[in-house]
């Protein structure tokens, strides 16, 4: 080795799904969202300025800051925003993870959190989900340093209840708890419900899913004001310019459509249950998902080879080859007729490999 490289610092990175291009293919494997942005955002795209791009952006991102603490019922000062909620989040694990003691989140779970703990040099520890995926809140009451899970889980999109949410904060006030919601407003209710009664308490969530713009990378976190001025404090200390302009004018556009967001929103979980019937006809099995995505079994046919045969056929979801997930595949909800495509495939290529065993 060469005497330089013992000071690189080395990383297992994350690898995000892949991003085939093409038009003809059907992309069900990183859960986007399969209808357009809020009118609003196309509007004020087509309008904007470009002038302004020689200027830098407002670093306080105040315009989406006050749309979005309008729309949650909170002040200016609950709310911080970053570029995607994976910005977001790797910022709170940078101010808030600095304990000699273990961070806990579930061993099933977001497989980025390993990877910021890894990079930031932050001890962890990894209770395992039960036997049907469920988070056990009486894991998360021991010594810690402090405690992340996303609800809905990913990639089980299993949604737990809020009394246990609140199980685990209340076993927990002397640490940071950060509950990553991504995919709540596909599910249940949100820990925003909890922020009046617990001050560590921050939730994080995003624009990629239920607001169809994982494109622009917005993500937000909620929480007591003196967790985001933390957090304000850490990003000042590492890029104070980290939201484009672009993004804070058109996440204003996609707030202020709440009629379009609900609609949407809907669309993909009607078409969620309804890709549950199909999938248990096609001999699936699957937690309960209230996210915006299936992690489905097969009973005969392994995960991998099924994955294979739709990526051949221009079909794209995703496989995990990782212990407990390794034969499961997470397909993402998209449009009724996308699903269909993806149905009619599996029918019949789940016959024929059935008839060839």
């Amino acid at each position: 080795m060469r005497p330089w490289e013992n000071n690189i610092r080395q990383v297992v990175p994350y690898v995000p799904g892949d991003q085939p291009k093409g038009d003809k293919l059907i992309k069900l494997n990183t859960n986007e969202n399969p209808y357009p942005p809020a009118p609003g955002v196309a509007r004020a795209l087509a309008e904007m300025d470009i002038d302004r791009f020689r200027k830098y952006p407002d670093p306080a991102v105040t315009g989406l800051t006050e749309a979005l603490a309008e729309r949650y019922g909170l002040k200016p000062e609950q709310v911080f925003v970053g570029v995607g909620s994976d910005d977001v989040i790797a910022m709170a694990f940078l101010t808030f993870f600095n304990s000699e003691k273990p961070v806990l989140f579930p061993d099933v779970t977001y497989s980025f959190y390993k990877v910021w703990a890894d990079l930031f040099r932050i001890p962890y520890e990894t209770p395992k989900l039960d036997a049907a995926f469920c988070i056990r809140p009486e894991d998360y009451k021991k010594e810690n340093g402090g405690v992340i899970f996303p609800n809905p889980n990913a990639p089980t999109g299993v949604y737990m209840p809020l009394d246990q949410v609140e199980e685990i904060i209340k076993s927990n006030q002397d640490v940071i708890v950060i509950v990553d919601e991504a995919y709540i407003d596909f599910a249940g209710a949100s820990a925003l419900e909890l922020l009046d009664r617990y001050e560590n308490l921050l939730v994080v969530q995003t624009f990629s899913k239920s607001r169809s713009m994982a494109g622009m990378r917005i993500g937000f976190a909620m929480g007591h004001p003196d967790l985001i001025r933390a957090l304000n404090d850490v990003k000042y200390s590492y890029n104070s310019y980290t939201m484009n302009m672009p993004s804070q004018i058109l996440g204003v556009e996609a707030v202020k459509d709440e009629a379009y967001f609900q609609e949407t929103r809907q669309k993909i979980i009607d078409t969620r249950e309804r890709a549950k019937v199909r999938l248990r006809e096609l001999g699936f099995t699957f937690p309960d998902s209230q996210a915006n995505f299936i992690f489905a079994s097969h009973s005969l046919v392994p995960a991998e080879q099924i994955f294979e045969a739709l990526k051949k056929n221009q079909i794209y979801v995703r496989y995990f080859h990782a212990p407990r997930l390794d034969n499961s595949l997470r397909i993402s909800i998209g449009t009724d007729e996308e699903m269909e495509q993806l149905f009619t495939f599996l029918e019949g290529y789940l016959k024929e490999a059935a008839s060839g065993q």
